[in-house]
């Protein structure tokens, strides 16, 4: 079944990107795709330290930019970190003007924290750890009351469709219940999806979040950049929960400690920065760790005392959910899949290789985040993008026409089109096991290979093989990089190699290729 819209842009994902961007493009009709109720399931709702943004006085944006230039380990664009750090403080006002209600201080100034590899308190938070539900909340109240935004909850995008190298449809199905697809066919179309960090079964990401938007362009045509590089939260709680509570980074930021089982702070003769190391370092010390059998936790008892229940609320909730009392005991935590510093490649204006076709926020590879993101950039990174896809669409379009709703209906399911959850389940386990904080070459190459085996034995989904496209491209990738460097470590080249210190770039077909001999060499 084919539907067309021929005025409403076409905008998958309903996190910070995808609702600022449909904001910024009112009043042009937008059809925004959400697979559930606004709000619920985005990655965005659940980022708790903050937005990064030079704000008082004693900041610049020029300092902001030279720390994601430092955290990025070599591969950062720096006319992409100048740009955005720029604009920072503007999206912070717009946010404040739309009700978010960033954290004050007396005298009516921002309060900000410090998080690691920034050189200065810098991050904009609310209520101590709710900055990405706070506004999320403000954005999701202006789209409900914007005439020219219309949300079709409970619909998942699967697939594109490309004629002539151009983007000029989207297939639909139900997120909430087995359906056919359908081809919406429409003027524009935005992918503001999420990552890939569920993909991963040790995850601070939302369970849809599984690299499935980023899948969907690659498998379309779409140039990939950076997929080696995913970012390893250091502080997930270590409860048992799927996903992972988040320990936020603002809690070392206050002065809270990491120790291991022993007592030991483990961070100080790894890095002068201790605690607050790159995420990348910090994540590795928390691995080896664990890896040693000498549980890493942290420990907010001497910088935070009984404030820690009031000031970080989502912390002291998983922590009751898991019976920790952080007032009296160290939190234990683990390395968990974060972020995705790779993604959909596109340029300062955020189109992609495929023309008709714009991409921001996690689902996109912009070269800001580089090898290691700088804490609290990603947030930043989907505003300063939904704004300028925003503008990039709009001068395309032109003069907008008005624009009827869309009806969606979609006919009965395929026989076997829904996802195996047991197939989602082993991808998971292998790309935690050979993909994960500690890499080496013989474990990327049974990870291809374990990749095609379960794609082959499972169900043909196109969800699912959405899932294992980015799979594929995030060890491809891996693989081809011969040296560690950020978020990529590789035990038998553990060095960064200068010669290697350039953004990756790949296609679905050469991962795949890639993938076919990593076939042939494990049998």
């Amino acid at each position: 079944m084919t539907l067309q819209t021929t005025d409403r842009v076409i905008i998958v994902g309903a996190g910070l990107g995808a609702l600022y961007a449909a904001l910024r493009l009112a009043p042009r009709p937008v059809l925004v795709i959400s697979p559930e109720d606004l709000g619920i399931g985005a990655s965005s709702a659940w980022a708790q330290g903050g937005v990064a943004a030079a704000m008082s006085s004693s900041d610049s944006a020029e300092s902001h930019a030279l720390d994601t230039l430092r955290a990025g380990a070599g591969t950062v664009d720096p006319a992409i970190a100048r740009m955005v750090t720029a604009e920072a403080r503007a999206h912070i006002l717009a946010l404040t003007t739309l009700g978010t209600p960033f954290d004050r201080d007396a005298n009516g100034g921002y309060v900000m924290s410090r998080e690691a590899a920034h050189s200065q308190p810098r991050v904009v938070r609310v209520k101590g750890d709710q900055a990405g539900r706070e506004i999320m909340q403000a954005l999701i109240a202006e789209v409900r009351q914007t005439a020219s935004v219309q949300v079709a909850e409970g619909v998942l995008a699967s697939g594109l469709e490309v004629q002539e190298g151009r983007v000029t449809g989207v297939w639909l199905e139900r997120a909430d219940r087995p359906s056919g697809r359908v081809l919406l066919r429409g003027p524009a179309v935005l992918l503001a999806g999420g990552g890939s960090g569920g993909l991963y079964a040790v995850t601070t990401n939302p369970p849809r979040i599984r690299g499935q938007v980023i899948g969907m362009a690659a498998r379309a045509g779409a140039e990939i950049a950076d997929a080696e590089f995913v970012q390893f939260h250091p502080t997930a709680i270590a409860s048992g929960e799927d996903p992972a509570p988040l320990a936020t980074e603002a809690l070392r930021g206050e002065g809270a400690t990491l120790v291991n089982a022993l007592g030991t702070r483990f961070m100080l003769p790894l890095h002068p920065d201790a605690e607050l190391a790159p995420r990348d370092i910090v994540a590795r010390a928390i691995f080896a760790e664990t890896q040693a059998g000498r549980q890493p936790m942290l420990d907010t008892r001497a910088a935070l005392g009984a404030t820690v229940l009031s000031r970080f609320p989502a912390v002291a909730e998983a922590c009751k959910r898991a019976g920790i009392d952080p007032v009296s005991q160290p939190i234990p935590v683990a390395a968990a899949a974060h972020y995705h510093m790779g993604g959909v490649a596109v340029d300062a204006q955020g189109r992609a290789s495929l023309g008709n076709l714009w991409v921001c926020g996690e689902a996109s590879s912009s070269g800001l985040h580089g090898a290691n993101r700088l804490a609290s950039n990603g947030l930043l990174e989907a505003l300063v993008f939904a704004r300028l896809c925003a503008v990039g669409i709009d001068a395309a379009l032109g003069p907008q026409g008005a624009a009827s709703p869309v009806t969606l209906g979609f006919p009965a399911a395929a026989p076997d089109s829904a996802v195996d959850p047991a197939a989602v389940a082993q991808l998971r386990r292998v790309m935690s096991d050979l993909v994960g904080v500690v890499r080496d070459g013989p474990g990327l190459t049974r990870a291809l290979a374990k990749i095609a085996e379960i794609e082959t034995n499972s169900p043909p989904s196109e969800t699912f093989l959405n899932m294992t496209a980015t799979a594929t491209l995030i060890a491809a990738a891996a693989l081809m990089r011969q040296e560690s460097r950020g978020g990529h470590y590789r035990t038998d080249f553990p060095d960064a190699d200068p010669a290697q210190a350039h953004r990756s770039r790949l296609t679905l077909a050469a991962a795949l290729a890639q993938r076919a001999r990593a076939t042939e060499d494990t049998r």
